[in-house]
């Protein structure tokens, strides 16, 4: 395929030719081009790395049901039982819950995907198969790696590392886990189980922390003791983390260097804490870092749209960038920063200033989008968009080809 007439990064007008998969050149655009086999009028657009949500809930969506009132209260158990109480009840099958919420990702520009999915004593395997099932339904459209999730903690409810256990067997391609203080009151316990079985069935490492403070600094070096002893360096993500940057700046800078060394990742959702590790500083050590929506419109929470155009305006605005060269890099930080958290052989940003992704030999991984700038790409987030998996165009004008009506 020829792609004709698009500026990658913002950059000058250029013609891209894409075979098999991957980008083989990038050349400036010459109108009276005659393109070999398929041809895309890129009509100006802006051509940037597809989006890759690296921290979603599908199996909690009530993305296209009505609007309702939100009933969570406040903490991760009281959220986590309001779900319970009502995830059942939607208006539409779980199964189709979750594709219709998968399809509208890939309309909008993201081919790389990461979900969780819980797994417990209430919902069984039900939420992973329905993740599954969804998966395996836009596999020629999307990546989809599926991370086996204890919501409820592992130790709190007899017979949930069975359930988990299950779902790895199945193929989950990564363990969960979540808030060992705070949650399971046994943070040795439930890391021990987590490394344990993620050793067990070969699979990356994935735990929410939404500790703060000390707490939360205690329960990262604990993990990253485990991953250092267990030999488990670039398999092991944090995700939110947003308080592990409040306590002190010599604690900040001790974590930084201890995420690099030991590859350990960090996925953020733009949450309003602002504690967070400083994201600048972070990159220029070598610690990747990854962006995704969380839930999508469901009973934690009403925000989320599946579009990650919208959370990296988000990114931006609660870090307080205003520099081009900032968003830029919230830019990249969506696109191929959870790129490498999800590939580890994709190499991780160096900079606020580095724009990957785009270059010959480059996963043919794409999205073109009305704007002027990168910058004013996420400011106005333009609904012009054409979306490119593996080579091909998967989706255009919001609609996946594949599906012959929107969710």
């Amino acid at each position: 395929m020829l792609i004709s007439n698009v500026r990658p990064w913002g950059g000058e007008s250029s013609d891209v030719r894409l075979k098999d998969g991957v980008i083989e050149a990038v050349v400036p655009h010459e109108p009276q081009r005659t393109p070999e086999g398929d041809a895309l009028d890129g009509r100006g657009r802006l051509l940037i790395p597809a989006f890759s949500d690296v921290h979603v809930h599908l199996d909690s969506t009530r993305i296209g049901l009505p609007f309702r009132e939100h009933t969570g209260g406040p903490g991760v158990w009281t959220m986590m039982t309001n779900d319970r109480e009502n995830w059942r009840e939607a208006e539409r099958p779980l199964p189709e819950r979750v594709a219709g919420t998968l399809e509208r990702m890939i309309a909008r520009g993201t081919t790389r995907v990461r979900s969780f999915a819980q797994v417990d004593v209430d919902c069984g395997l039900e939420k992973y198969e329905a993740v599954i099932e969804a998966k395996e339904k836009f596999a020629a459209d999307a990546d989809v790696q599926v991370m086996v999730f204890p919501q409820a903690g592992i130790l709190r409810e007899q017979g949930t590392r069975d359930y988990l256990e299950a779902a790895l067997r199945a193929g989950a391609d990564a363990m969960g886990g979540i808030d060992p203080c705070s949650l399971d009151r046994d943070p040795a316990a439930h890391l021990d189980t987590v490394f344990e079985l993620a050793q067990k069935y070969q699979v990356d490492i994935d735990v929410h922390l939404h500790e703060m403070g000390t707490m939360g600094v205690f329960s990262a070096e604990l993990i990253a003791e485990r991953t250092r002893a267990l030999g488990m360096q670039g398999r092991v993500n944090i995700s939110h983390a947003f308080g592990l940057g409040g306590v002190d700046d010599a604690t900040t800078r001790r974590l930084i260097e201890l995420f690099a060394e030991l590859d350990i990742s960090w996925t953020t959702v733009a949450p309003r804490v602002t504690e967070h590790l400083p994201i600048a500083s972070c990159t220029d050590a070598g610690v990747r870092i990854g962006l995704g929506e969380d839930g999508q419109r469901d009973y934690w929470s009403p925000y989320g749209n599946c579009d990650m155009l919208d959370r990296t305006w988000q990114l931006s605005f609660i870090n307080g960038y205003r520099d081009d060269a900032l968003i830029g890099h919230a830019l990249a930080i969506a696109t191929m920063g959870g790129a490498s958290i999800m590939d580890r052989r994709i190499p991780r940003l160096t900079s606020v200033e580095d724009r990957p992704g785009l270059g010959v030999g480059d996963p043919a991984e794409l999205v073109l989008v009305d704007g002027e700038t990168v910058a004013s790409a996420v400011m106005d987030r333009g609904q012009d968009r054409t979306v490119i998996h593996r080579g091909r165009v998967v989706a255009d004008a919001l609609k996946v080809l594949s599906v012959p009506t929107s969710y």
